[in-house]
């Protein structure tokens, strides 16, 4: 009884050993700084480094601002394909996004990717206004100008010169 259940677990272990394993040449995609409504694709590439083919059955994303596509070709032994995942770069602000790879590798056949970065303003620079004395009143029947304006930015690019013009009080 002993010897068939060693021969039963040996198979096991050999035909397990024997399968389609997915690997990664990177689980997170760092994205860095980039500006709103720029090219929000990246890749990942994925590889079947087991000897039976590797099936990805399903690419699904953790939200709907990240857009996943991927052949649904087997993945011969040793070769590789691409996961294309989208970010809808409209969504300014930090974002770290996870995608869960479904696969047929017995071992894992849940695997997690994640996508991370930052969408910064169309001009890349957050612009900040402050006066030293009165204050700018936006209501049109009272219209008041501040004096001393400053001006600073609190991105990595510079702002732009603006001009200003004073506004004479109007009753």
């Amino acid at each position: 009884m002993k010897k068939i259940l060693a021969g039963l677990f040996m198979t096991g272990a050999i035909a397990f050993a024997s399968a389609q394993t997915i690997s990664f040449d990177k689980t997170t995609f760092d994205y860095g700084n980039v500006k709103a409504g720029s090219d929000g694709h990246r890749f990942f590439t994925v590889k079947n480094t087991g000897d039976k083919p590797l099936i990805l059955t399903e690419v699904k994303p953790s939200c709907g601002c990240t857009t996943p596509e991927w052949s649904k070709d087997p993945i011969l032994p040793g070769k590789e394909t691409k996961i294309k995942v989208g970010y809808n770069t409209g969504i300014k602000g930090p974002f770290n996004k996870l995608i869960e790879v479904y696969s047929n590798d017995p071992a894992n056949n849940r695997s997690v990717i994640y996508i991370k970065g930052n969408v910064e303003d169309l001009a890349g620079a957050t612009k900040a206004l402050a006066t030293d004395s009165k204050a700018v009143v936006a209501n049109p029947a009272q219209v008041s100008t501040a004096e001393n304006v400053k001006t600073s930015s609190k991105g990595k690019k510079p702002m732009k010169k603006a001009s200003f013009q004073k506004v004479e009080e109007t009753k």
